[in-house]
């Protein structure tokens, strides 16, 4: 058992929980809780170790046995120390160190979906768990947006991180990757959604909470929609919106345009 803050796999796990630099130089990242590490496992996922508490019962203590019968490596650690490194406020009882292993872009692509300047860590994980959902071939991180693989954007996010390709580009090779693709921007001042056609081959940019798309963005929109708001709300966050115009797409695509 771990009892010994200075201990190298702790150190690690801590500074992984920090800042994106810290994940950036290590090439990994932290998934905390039994359902991320299952998530992880399940997918195939390179795992470094696996840490976790002296506490640990039930579901998660049959995921422990999971990881060993796959030879993964597994350390024990005191409650105490688990809980000194937690995101949450009280920890989930087991974490994984994860290779950063990014899935490629498919191709050839055709709903892509490009978040922009979104800082809010939740509405990121939002916007990654429901593109997962929608059938979302990939999501393209402009330099703007906030680290997918920050603690906050992985519980948010509830897996998809492990199915769905997400790097992070600079604009001039989202627009590489783009070529062939319409491109639409969700814009309170664009067309409405449900007047839109959907069926071809498309990125959808959502813009950023506080002062919305980007003017790289924008130079990359072919056109911009809206979603139409009969009440008295000025607006939706980023991760409804994004939810509401993905889940158009997939109507569309599945029942026609009307």
């Amino acid at each position: 058992m771990i009892i010994s803050s200075q201990n190298t796999k702790l150190k690690l796990a801590r500074s992984l929980m920090g800042r994106p630099r810290e994940r950036q130089q290590a090439g990994a990242f932290v998934a905390e809780g039994v359902r991320l590490v299952e998530e992880a496992l399940s997918a195939g996922w390179p795992i470094r170790f696996v840490l976790y508490s002296e506490g640990l019962k039930g579901r998660g203590l049959e995921l422990v046995t999971k990881l060993e019968a796959r030879s993964c490596e597994v350390e024990q650690v005191s409650d105490v120390l688990l809980n000194s490194i937690s995101e949450t406020e009280t920890s989930q009882g087991i974490l994984a160190v994860l290779d950063y292993s990014p899935l490629t872009l498919p191709q050839p692509l055709d709903f892509v979906l490009i978040p922009d300047s979104i800082r809010d860590p939740g509405n990121l994980g939002t916007l990654l768990r429901t593109a997962a959902a929608a059938g979302v071939q990939a999501v393209i991180l402009p330099p703007e947006t906030t680290d997918a693989f920050a603690p906050k954007v992985l519980r948010a996010g509830m897996g998809a991180h492990f199915r769905l390709p997400i790097p992070t580009l600079g604009w001039e090779e989202i627009r590489n990757a783009t070529k062939g693709l319409k491109v639409y921007l969700a814009d309170m001042h664009g067309a409405p959604c449900w007047q839109m056609d959907f069926g071809s081959p498309l990125a959808l940019i959502v813009g950023g909470e506080a002062e919305g798309a980007s003017q790289e963005a924008r130079a990359l929109a072919h056109t911009t929609v809206s979603i139409p708001m009969p009440g008295r709300a000025e607006s939706l966050n980023a991760g409804v919106a994004g939810a509401v115009l993905m889940f158009e797409v997939v109507r569309q695509r599945k029942f026609g345009v009307r």
